[in-house]
């Protein structure tokens, strides 16, 4: 797991996490930094190691330790996963594989990513738990070194598969055994030491740079994705100037910075049903909300005559809220929902004068590809409006700039813009029906 399906180290996670939340107490840091300069110098073995990381459980609900990997999961695994271990996991699906992890980490860091990736077969290294209650023991045999060898041929014999037609992936040395027992070895992301031993023996070796610590171009890219906004902008007023059409100045910022900005971050954009961004307009144009990405995306695509709704702290963003005041944003308290249901008659009123509105349904973005539960606002709009809804489905926009990450990497997103939805029958009554079935729309091209 850690280091080759996604780039870090969950146990180091888990302590920063117990540390920063204040969870961990002063005894615990003193026994777990202990036993890892322990474990690094040679003094214990793995066992001892976790032992003594763990130790302070004692006590401590199984639950907890649940909730927290759930949380570690969601700020800092997810938008570390590599789309290139995503699409290869993928790829062993679709070809019918059997698929397992097996990780020295615990089942609390390892499930979630399992979850996340489809993944069923889970071995790892397992603490004592009696009556719901961490005892503070591990349970031997540890999953590390020679522990996943025997991992690897227990879930073979379990599920009568043949070794030599197995794969196993890892970045590190200490799991030689495991490449040895099976007939297909990988070395992913390999260590210096795990590197030489793949050319040795002829297994093929691949690195993912697409997550990690960013190198220089790749920040250097980010830097400029968000400079080329100001020269948009003047280009933007300059035309509204001469044209004296703020409307025409709005619509050229907007859409040349979507040009640019992916052009200078590297992503290629790819665009199925292009055709259903022009067919009805104006419309309430959707889009599943993965990344900060997902602005220029939207830009590029729609390109004019269109605005959007923002959170309210945006409005007094000195970079991006004078932008969009200008572009007739609509800002809304989303803690309060009374006044966010008022703010919105401006983007009804936009949308029966010909602009068109784009709008997460969402409402804030997600660690992972499958959407969340859709708010009602995006289609009351388009309902009060009397216009159609554009489902504009990102397959893969967080393998650019996941949640939670700063630097954009390079990568080619695809993009399918369904129907438009006709929403003239639509009653209140009816609502929710409409928009799961909206969202089941998604979920069936985000799967398929």
């Amino acid at each position: 797991m850690d280091g080759t399906l996604w780039a870090g180290f969950s146990a180091v996670a888990f302590f920063r996490e117990r540390l920063v939340s204040g969870r961990m107490s002063p005894r615990e840091l003193a026994e777990g930094m202990l036993g890892t300069l322990s474990f690094a110098v040679g003094r214990i073995g793995f066992s001892g190691f976790v032992a003594a990381t763990t130790a302070a459980y004692r006590g401590l609900a199984e639950s907890v330790l649940e909730e927290i990997g759930e949380e570690i999961f969601e700020k800092q695994m997810a938008a570390q996963i590599y789309p290139e271990s995503r699409a290869l996991v993928k790829a062993h699906q679709e070809r019918g594989h059997t698929i397992g992890i097996v990780s020295s980490a615990t089942r609390y860091q390892v499930e979630p990513l399992a979850r996340e990736l489809g993944v069923d077969i889970v071995a790892c290294t397992e603490l004592e738990v009696e009556d719901g209650v961490f005892t503070g023991r591990v349970l031997q045999p540890t999953c590390f070194g020679k522990g996943k060898a025997v991992a690897v041929e227990r879930i073979a014999e379990e599920r009568d598969l043949d070794l030599d037609e197995t794969y196993f992936y890892t970045d590190s040395r200490d799991d030689l055994p495991a490449l040895e027992s099976v007939g297909r070895p990988r070395p992913l992301n390999p260590d210096s030491r795990l590197a030489q031993i793949g050319k040795d023996n002829g297994w093929p070796v691949r690195r993912f740079g697409s997550r990690g610590r960013p190198g220089a171009e790749a920040i250097l890219r980010t830097g400029l994705v968000y400079g080329s906004l100001v020269p948009a902008a003047v280009a933007g007023l300059s035309v509204g100037l001469l044209t004296r059409s703020q409307r025409e100045g709005v619509n050229l910022t907007g859409s040349l910075w979507g040009d640019v900005a992916l052009a200078l971050s590297g992503v290629d954009v790819r665009v199925q049903g292009e055709e259903h961004l022009w067919s009805q307009r104006p419309a309430v144009f959707i889009f599943n909300h993965q990344s900060a990405i997902d602005m220029p995306l939207m830009l590029k695509l729609v390109r004019k005559d269109v605005t959007g709704i923002g959170k309210q702290e945006l409005r007094w963003n000195p970079i991006f809220g004078p932008l969009f005041r200008a572009a007739g944003v609509v800002f809304v308290d989303r803690a309060d929902s009374r006044k966010a249901i008022a703010a919105l008659k401006p983007a009804v009123d936009a949308l029966r004068h010909g602009r068109s509105l784009i709008i997460a349904p969402e409402g804030t973005r997600t660690p992972t590809p499958r959407p969340a539960r859709f708010k009602k606002g995006a289609f009351h709009l388009a309902m009060q409006a009397g216009v159609p809804i554009v489902p504009v489905v990102f397959h893969n926009a967080l393998d650019a700039l996941p949640k939670h990450a700063l630097v954009v990497r390079p990568a080619t997103v695809e993009v399918e813009v369904l129907p438009p939805v006709d929403t003239s029958g639509w009653t209140k009554e009816s609502l929710d029906a409409e928009i799961e079935a909206i969202r089941k729309q998604y979920l069936d091209v985000l799967e398929g």
